[in-house]
């Protein structure tokens, strides 16, 4: 549904987005992860067909968007990071000028934008000035016109920026009831955003895709060590580390620090560590058999996955991308 073929963009000398390539299928979620200016807009804006390519190729629905430009934005909607809205109007005014924009005959659009408004959760608004609206009702405003005419890909760029916390979670299960519909691309600089809504991860890091992958395959790739989540009743924690480290499969153990595990810790009488181990050396075997010799209750004993922002700085540390 999308395609980047070797896609570069440049601004004068200046390389905002390098020998990019990546394919979207069709009714895939996929998240677009990057820090601030490392490309995520200008990759949306050339999949968009706001600005074409200085090199390679952006197809979309079988169309270049360069060569075919109208017949590939037929097929898409989009959301740009500043939504441009009308204040003057209200939502249903502003929304009905935006089909009439895309090519939606009066029909069309006054069939279609009771279900939008609805979709959206935006009736009780419906006779709003944009103006008058709050962030978070701008920003759903924005979703609504990237779908009234009922695209195929639809392309968000930070679509939960600047809006209240409440909002966000309420815009969030908003995509994700869109994804279900359309190919979706989302752009974000939000790491619990993209891994809440996306079934796959694009990284870029200075103009460079540096990763590809569902979120729990990035992390079995890029994990170095094994990490285990150990609680332990009736060893003290001095005791417990120190029978950890003469372990030869472990690199190292820490008190669990996270206020969920000591609350529980507390509740149970238990003592918590996170243990980092030699990959491949069943740790969790050893470790288990050294807390039975010593008479100790094992709690609990399971290996914890990397978390996506610790991918993300693997990811997009200088010393990472050189290795």
């Amino acid at each position: 549904m999308i395609r980047l073929e070797n896609m570069s963009k440049y601004y004068g000398a200046f390389p905002a987005v390098m020998d990019v390539s990546f394919e979207v299928l069709p009714g895939d979620i996929v998240g677009f992860l990057g820090p601030n200016g490392a490309g995520k807009t200008t990759t949306m804006r050339v999949i968009t067909g706001f600005t074409p390519p200085t090199e390679g190729k952006a197809i979309v629905a079988g169309y270049d968007v360069v060569t075919h430009s109208l017949e590939a934005r037929r097929h898409i909607g989009y959301m740009p990071e500043t939504v441009p809205l009308y204040l003057d109007m209200t939502v249903t005014d502003y929304l009905t000028y935006m089909g009439q924009l895309r090519g939606m005959n009066r029909r069309w659009v006054n069939d279609r934008l009771p279900t939008v408004i609805d979709l959206v959760r935006l009736g009780d608004y419906r006779d709003t000035l944009v103006g008058k609206l709050s962030k978070g009702y701008r920003q759903r405003t924005g979703i609504a016109q990237a779908i009234l005419h009922d695209p195929d890909v639809l392309v968000l760029d930070e679509p939960t920026i600047g809006i209240d916390p409440i909002q966000v979670v309420e815009t969030r299960n908003l995509i994700r009831e869109l994804g279900g519909e359309q190919t979706l691309i989302l752009s974000s600089h939000i790491l619990p955003e993209v891994s809440s809504i996306c079934r796959r991860v694009l990284v870029i890091h200075e103009g460079r895709i540096v990763a590809d992958d569902e979120a729990s395959n990035l992390s079995s790739r890029l994990q170095h060590t094994e990490r285990i989540e150990l609680s332990v009743r009736g060893a003290e924690t001095r005791e417990l580390v120190s029978m950890l480290r003469d372990i030869p499969a472990v690199i190292d153990a820490r008190t669990d620090t996270r206020a969920e595990v000591q609350e529980r810790s507390s509740r149970d009488g238990t003592t918590s560590l996170m243990v980092d181990s030699r990959p491949g050396a069943r740790a969790a075997e050893q470790i288990a058999r050294s807390v039975f010799d010593r008479g100790w209750a094992l709690s609990n004993l399971h290996p914890v996955p990397l978390s996506l922002e610790e991918i993300f700085l693997q990811l997009t540390t200088e010393e990472d991308l050189e290795a």
